[in-house]
Protein backbone atom coordinates (compact mmCIF):
# COMPACT_ATOMS: atom_id res chain seq x y z
CA UNK A 1 0.00 0.00 0.00
CA UNK A 2 1.51 3.78 -0.71
CA UNK A 3 1.38 6.52 1.36
CA UNK A 4 -1.08 7.76 -1.22
CA UNK A 5 -3.68 5.43 -0.88
CA UNK A 6 -3.20 5.57 2.94
CA UNK A 7 -3.83 9.88 2.98
CA UNK A 8 -7.01 8.82 0.39
CA UNK A 9 -8.49 7.26 3.61
CA UNK A 10 -11.67 9.11 5.34
CA UNK A 11 -10.60 10.50 8.69
CA UNK A 12 -13.22 9.96 11.55
CA UNK A 13 -14.69 12.75 12.02
CA UNK A 14 -14.17 14.37 15.61
CA UNK A 15 -15.28 18.30 15.24
CA UNK A 16 -17.75 19.91 17.18
CA UNK A 17 -17.61 23.32 15.58
CA UNK A 18 -17.13 23.97 11.72
CA UNK A 19 -17.56 27.54 11.36
CA UNK A 20 -21.05 26.56 9.83
CA UNK A 21 -23.47 26.91 13.40
CA UNK A 22 -23.44 30.53 13.26
CA UNK A 23 -26.45 30.63 11.54
CA UNK A 24 -27.95 33.95 11.25
CA UNK A 25 -25.69 35.78 13.87
CA UNK A 26 -25.75 39.41 13.66
CA UNK A 27 -22.22 40.28 12.86
CA UNK A 28 -20.55 43.90 13.15
CA UNK A 29 -19.06 43.59 9.81
CA UNK A 30 -17.86 41.33 7.47
CA UNK A 31 -14.34 41.02 8.94
CA UNK A 32 -15.52 40.18 11.74
CA UNK A 33 -17.61 37.50 10.43
CA UNK A 34 -14.99 36.19 8.07
CA UNK A 35 -12.12 36.09 11.12
CA UNK A 36 -15.03 34.06 13.47
CA UNK A 37 -15.29 31.61 10.41
CA UNK A 38 -11.92 31.08 9.68
CA UNK A 39 -11.59 30.74 14.15
CA UNK A 40 -14.20 28.10 13.49
CA UNK A 41 -12.57 26.31 11.28
CA UNK A 42 -9.60 25.56 12.76
CA UNK A 43 -11.27 25.10 15.85
CA UNK A 44 -13.32 22.25 13.98
CA UNK A 45 -10.78 21.17 12.02
CA UNK A 46 -8.04 20.68 14.65
CA UNK A 47 -10.24 19.50 17.51
CA UNK A 48 -9.64 22.54 19.55
CA UNK A 49 -12.42 23.13 21.69
CA UNK A 50 -14.13 20.30 23.60
CA UNK A 51 -17.29 20.27 25.34
CA UNK A 52 -16.84 21.60 29.22
CA UNK A 53 -13.11 23.04 28.20
CA UNK A 54 -12.22 25.93 30.53
CA UNK A 55 -9.90 28.20 28.40
CA UNK A 56 -6.90 30.66 29.54
CA UNK A 57 -6.79 32.89 26.86
CA UNK A 58 -3.72 35.12 27.36
CA UNK A 59 -3.98 38.56 26.51
CA UNK A 60 -1.08 40.34 25.65
CA UNK A 61 -2.58 43.84 25.37
CA UNK A 62 -1.48 43.43 21.62
CA UNK A 63 -3.80 43.65 18.57
CA UNK A 64 -3.51 39.73 17.47
CA UNK A 65 -4.85 38.89 21.29
CA UNK A 66 -7.67 40.92 21.19
CA UNK A 67 -9.12 39.49 18.12
CA UNK A 68 -8.57 36.24 19.58
CA UNK A 69 -10.73 37.21 23.03
CA UNK A 70 -13.53 38.51 20.78
CA UNK A 71 -13.75 35.81 18.30
CA UNK A 72 -14.16 33.10 20.86
CA UNK A 73 -16.33 35.12 22.41
CA UNK A 74 -18.41 35.07 19.61
CA UNK A 75 -17.93 31.12 19.20
CA UNK A 76 -19.28 30.66 23.21
CA UNK A 77 -22.58 32.26 22.32
CA UNK A 78 -23.03 30.10 19.13
CA UNK A 79 -21.26 26.65 19.18
CA UNK A 80 -23.27 23.46 19.57
CA UNK A 81 -20.38 22.73 22.50
CA UNK A 82 -20.19 24.40 26.38
CA UNK A 83 -17.01 26.18 27.15
CA UNK A 84 -15.69 29.20 29.40
CA UNK A 85 -13.25 31.53 29.63
CA UNK A 86 -10.60 33.61 31.47
CA UNK A 87 -8.41 36.24 30.23
CA UNK A 88 -4.80 36.13 31.20
CA UNK A 89 -2.77 39.05 31.44
CA UNK A 90 0.95 38.43 32.26
CA UNK A 91 3.48 41.18 33.46
CA UNK A 92 6.55 40.38 32.73
CA UNK A 93 8.15 43.29 34.13
CA UNK A 94 9.42 45.32 31.15
CA UNK A 95 9.20 48.71 31.82
CA UNK A 96 6.30 50.85 30.23
CA UNK A 97 4.18 47.97 30.06
CA UNK A 98 0.83 49.23 30.88
CA UNK A 99 -1.10 46.87 32.04
CA UNK A 100 -4.13 49.37 33.58
CA UNK A 101 -4.85 49.81 29.93
CA UNK A 102 -5.69 46.12 28.97
CA UNK A 103 -7.14 45.53 33.00
CA UNK A 104 -9.32 48.44 31.97
CA UNK A 105 -10.70 47.21 28.51
CA UNK A 106 -11.57 43.92 29.71
CA UNK A 107 -13.63 45.08 32.86
CA UNK A 108 -15.31 47.03 30.59
CA UNK A 109 -15.71 44.03 28.58
CA UNK A 110 -17.21 42.70 31.35
CA UNK A 111 -15.29 39.09 30.67
CA UNK A 112 -13.36 37.30 33.10
CA UNK A 113 -9.90 38.22 33.69
CA UNK A 114 -6.92 37.58 35.90
CA UNK A 115 -4.19 40.40 36.29
CA UNK A 116 -0.70 37.85 37.18
CA UNK A 117 2.62 39.62 37.63
CA UNK A 118 5.74 37.55 37.00
CA UNK A 119 8.09 40.00 36.67
CA UNK A 120 11.12 37.81 35.24
CA UNK A 121 12.30 40.25 32.83
CA UNK A 122 15.34 41.22 35.01
CA UNK A 123 16.35 37.90 35.33
CA UNK A 124 16.25 37.32 31.38
CA UNK A 125 18.37 39.91 31.02
CA UNK A 126 20.75 38.50 33.41
CA UNK A 127 21.29 35.78 31.10
CA UNK A 128 21.72 37.29 28.42
CA UNK A 129 25.09 36.89 26.24
CA UNK A 130 26.09 40.35 24.42
CA UNK A 131 24.22 41.08 22.05
CA UNK A 132 21.99 38.67 22.41
CA UNK A 133 18.24 39.20 21.94
CA UNK A 134 15.48 38.43 24.67
CA UNK A 135 13.09 36.71 22.82
CA UNK A 136 13.57 32.85 23.17
CA UNK A 137 14.83 33.06 26.67
CA UNK A 138 11.52 35.54 27.53
CA UNK A 139 9.27 33.12 25.52
CA UNK A 140 10.15 29.70 27.49
CA UNK A 141 10.33 31.60 30.89
CA UNK A 142 6.05 33.18 30.04
CA UNK A 143 5.74 29.20 28.37
CA UNK A 144 6.59 27.72 32.00
CA UNK A 145 4.57 30.29 34.02
CA UNK A 146 2.03 29.88 31.83
CA UNK A 147 1.99 26.05 31.86
CA UNK A 148 1.82 26.46 35.90
CA UNK A 149 -0.76 28.68 36.35
CA UNK A 150 -3.28 26.87 34.18
CA UNK A 151 -4.22 24.23 36.35
CA UNK A 152 -4.09 26.28 39.01
CA UNK A 153 -6.93 28.55 37.21
CA UNK A 154 -8.97 25.41 36.50
CA UNK A 155 -7.77 26.10 32.98
CA UNK A 156 -7.75 22.40 30.01
CA UNK A 157 -6.28 24.23 27.61
CA UNK A 158 -4.23 27.96 27.00
CA UNK A 159 -5.38 29.76 23.89
CA UNK A 160 -3.04 31.75 22.12
CA UNK A 161 -2.88 34.71 19.52
CA UNK A 162 -0.79 33.21 17.18
CA UNK A 163 -2.36 33.83 13.54
CA UNK A 164 -1.56 32.42 9.91
CA UNK A 165 1.79 34.94 8.90
CA UNK A 166 3.21 33.74 12.82
CA UNK A 167 2.93 29.87 11.17
CA UNK A 168 4.32 30.88 8.09
CA UNK A 169 7.42 32.82 9.42
CA UNK A 170 7.78 30.61 11.76
CA UNK A 171 8.43 27.85 9.05
CA UNK A 172 10.76 29.70 7.46
CA UNK A 173 12.83 30.60 9.99
CA UNK A 174 12.73 26.84 11.27
CA UNK A 175 13.38 25.77 7.65
CA UNK A 176 16.55 28.79 7.22
CA UNK A 177 18.16 28.85 10.74
CA UNK A 178 17.14 25.90 12.51
CA UNK A 179 17.84 22.97 9.79
CA UNK A 180 14.51 21.51 10.92
CA UNK A 181 11.05 21.56 8.83
CA UNK A 182 8.41 22.57 11.41
CA UNK A 183 6.08 25.92 12.49
CA UNK A 184 3.78 26.11 15.12
CA UNK A 185 0.89 23.67 15.43
CA UNK A 186 -2.88 24.83 16.20
CA UNK A 187 -3.16 22.27 19.14
CA UNK A 188 0.19 20.91 20.47
CA UNK A 189 0.24 18.83 24.40
CA UNK A 190 2.52 20.83 26.52
CA UNK A 191 6.23 19.09 27.41
CA UNK A 192 4.99 18.85 30.81
CA UNK A 193 1.66 16.48 29.66
CA UNK A 194 -0.90 18.19 32.04
CA UNK A 195 -1.51 21.47 29.37
CA UNK A 196 -2.90 21.51 25.56
CA UNK A 197 -2.01 24.55 23.78
CA UNK A 198 -4.21 26.01 20.87
CA UNK A 199 -4.03 28.52 18.58
CA UNK A 200 -7.48 29.53 17.14
CA UNK A 201 -6.04 32.13 14.66
CA UNK A 202 -3.92 29.71 12.21
CA UNK A 203 -6.06 30.44 9.48
CA UNK A 204 -6.51 34.15 9.91
CA UNK A 205 -4.28 36.61 8.34
CA UNK A 206 -2.13 39.39 10.15
CA UNK A 207 -3.81 41.85 7.88
CA UNK A 208 -7.02 40.81 8.98
CA UNK A 209 -6.09 40.62 12.71
CA UNK A 210 -4.46 44.42 12.12
CA UNK A 211 -7.33 45.79 10.18
CA UNK A 212 -10.08 45.19 12.77
CA UNK A 213 -7.90 46.18 15.59
CA UNK A 214 -8.44 49.35 13.97
CA UNK A 215 -12.18 48.92 13.55
CA UNK A 216 -12.30 48.00 17.11
CA UNK A 217 -10.11 50.44 18.59
CA UNK A 218 -8.56 48.23 20.98
CA UNK A 219 -6.12 49.84 23.78
CA UNK A 220 -2.69 48.23 22.15
CA UNK A 221 -0.29 48.23 24.09
CA UNK A 222 3.42 47.12 23.63
CA UNK A 223 5.12 44.51 25.91
CA UNK A 224 7.75 46.93 26.78
CA UNK A 225 10.72 44.89 25.99
CA UNK A 226 13.73 47.20 24.41
CA UNK A 227 14.01 44.24 21.64
CA UNK A 228 10.48 43.58 20.35
CA UNK A 229 10.11 44.13 16.51
CA UNK A 230 13.77 45.67 15.84
CA UNK A 231 14.42 45.30 11.72
CA UNK A 232 17.49 43.55 12.28
CA UNK A 233 15.81 40.25 14.66
CA UNK A 234 15.59 37.05 12.37
CA UNK A 235 11.77 36.85 12.30
CA UNK A 236 10.97 40.79 11.24
CA UNK A 237 13.55 39.49 7.97
CA UNK A 238 11.42 36.68 7.36
CA UNK A 239 8.22 38.70 7.33
CA UNK A 240 9.83 41.12 5.09
CA UNK A 241 10.92 38.62 2.80
CA UNK A 242 7.27 37.19 2.99
CA UNK A 243 5.57 40.24 2.48
CA UNK A 244 7.64 41.39 -0.78
CA UNK A 245 6.72 37.50 -2.53
CA UNK A 246 3.07 38.39 -1.49
CA UNK A 247 3.24 41.69 -3.57
CA UNK A 248 3.78 39.71 -6.77
CA UNK A 249 2.00 36.69 -5.66
CA UNK A 250 -1.28 37.58 -3.42
CA UNK A 251 -2.31 34.13 -2.86
CA UNK A 252 1.07 32.97 -1.55
CA UNK A 253 -0.30 32.33 1.85
CA UNK A 254 -2.87 30.56 1.25
CA UNK A 255 -0.62 28.50 -0.97
CA UNK A 256 1.81 28.46 2.07
CA UNK A 257 -1.34 27.28 4.14
CA UNK A 258 -2.52 24.49 1.96
CA UNK A 259 1.07 22.85 1.84
CA UNK A 260 1.14 22.66 5.56
CA UNK A 261 -2.10 20.67 4.96
CA UNK A 262 -0.80 18.89 2.60
CA UNK A 263 2.54 16.99 3.54
CA UNK A 264 3.99 14.30 1.63
CA UNK A 265 6.21 12.37 3.23
CA UNK A 266 7.74 10.09 0.78
CA UNK A 267 9.18 13.10 -0.83
CA UNK A 268 10.69 14.51 1.99
CA UNK A 269 14.29 13.28 3.33
CA UNK A 270 13.43 12.36 6.85
CA UNK A 271 13.54 8.87 7.00
CA UNK A 272 12.47 7.83 10.52
CA UNK A 273 9.47 10.50 9.93
CA UNK A 274 8.40 7.74 6.92
CA UNK A 275 8.87 4.84 8.99
CA UNK A 276 6.87 6.33 11.86
CA UNK A 277 3.77 7.14 9.14
CA UNK A 278 3.86 3.63 8.01
CA UNK A 279 4.07 2.70 11.64
CA UNK A 280 0.72 4.15 12.38
CA UNK A 281 -0.77 2.26 9.70
CA UNK A 282 0.74 -1.02 10.27
CA UNK A 283 1.59 -1.15 6.63
CA UNK A 284 5.16 -1.35 4.96
CA UNK A 285 6.67 1.30 2.67
CA UNK A 286 6.79 1.03 -0.93
CA UNK A 287 9.64 2.80 -2.50
CA UNK A 288 9.50 3.72 -6.21
CA UNK A 289 12.48 3.96 -8.49
CA UNK A 290 12.89 6.33 -11.03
Amino acid sequence: MQLSQIRARPRPRRTLFAGRELGAFRFGSKLERAIVRKVGEAVGAHDLIRDGDRLMVCVSGGKDSYVLLDALRVLQRRAPVRFSMVAVNVDQGWPDYDTRAIEDHLRAEGVEYHMANATYAEIVEAKLAPGQTPCSLCSRFRRAYLYDLAPRLGCTRIALGHHLDDLLETLLLNLFFSGRLATMPPRLLAEDGRNTVIRPLAYVLESETRAFAEERGYPVVRCGCPSCGLPEQKRQVVKRLLGALEKEHPQLKRSMLAALRNVNAEHLLDDSLLRRVFSEFKTEPVVSVG
